[in-house]
């Protein structure tokens, strides 16, 4: 008999990741953990950016430890390797037998995960592999996934849109040459509700900035954010700009 799957999910704080767990524990997946990179210079999460008191917030919001990977700035692709590895090991020590991502269709991605994975022993995950992203990303807005934009690519996606909601309004002001979710790396975002979460996790936009030819929103944890902001540019529920 097939051992069943204990499931570490690797876990970017954003929409994806998010929508990923929700499938998973749909399907009947036992998700023990989440695995998330760290920029150890600035304590956030790498390329989202989001504070790690919020990241770590998520994982309470959903119920499940955070395994935190470490990895310096700038980062060499042997220290990442060689970091993730130390996670891996010490994750299958813990008896987990599979590693779920929320990747949606780049294949070099998947491949390189399937390649690195393979001298592990644990097996790769894809739950959302290949869905038509339009239709996905309507879904999640549906089921009542809420998320944030952080990250901007201002060559592809309008700097005005970092610190939008993840919504239908949004989806109809993006270029029709940008992926619905994102998946080129046209934008990150951060989850801040949804079908996987207990609870919200309340959030203030902060001050935007440009860095490294990318547009960041600083989210901040906010405990009396609630449903009652209102505005015009689509913020979601638990999310209030700052004073």
């Amino acid at each position: 008999m097939t051992r069943p799957a204990r499931v570490l999910l690797a876990w970017s704080s954003g929409k994806d990741s998010a929508f990923t767990l929700h499938v998973l524990r749909a399907q009947g997946v036992e998700v023990v953990g989440l695995l998330t990179t760290i920029n150890e210079a600035f304590d956030r999460v790498a390329m989202h950016a989001v504070r790690l008191e919020l990241l770590r917030a998520q994982a309470d919001a959903v119920g499940l430890p955070l395994a935190e990977v470490r990895i310096p700035w700038p980062c060499p692709n042997e220290a990442y390797e060689a970091a993730m590895a130390a996670a891996l090991d010490a994750a299958r020590g813990r008896g987990v037998t599979a590693v779920a991502f929320g990747d949606l269709f780049l294949e070099d991605v998947r491949r390189y995960r399937e390649e690195k994975l393979a001298p592990t022993g644990l097996e790769p995950l894809f739950p959302l592999w290949g869905r038509p992203t339009r239709a996905l990303a309507e879904e999640m807005i549906a089921l009542g996934q809420k998320a944030v934009l952080t990250c901007v690519d201002p060559r592809v996606v309008p700097r005005e849109l970092a610190g939008r909601a993840f919504d239908k309004a949004l989806l109809a002001e993006l270029p029709a040459s940008v992926d619905p979710c994102g998946e080129r790396g046209e934008f990150h975002s951060f989850a801040l509700d949804g079908p996987a979460f207990r609870r919200p996790v309340p959030v203030r936009v902060g001050e935007i900035v440009e860095r490294d030819g990318f547009v960041f929103a600083d989210l901040v944890a906010d405990p009396v954010a609630d449903a009652s902001w209102q505005g015009q540019d689509s913020r979601p529920d638990p999310v209030r700009r700052s004073a």
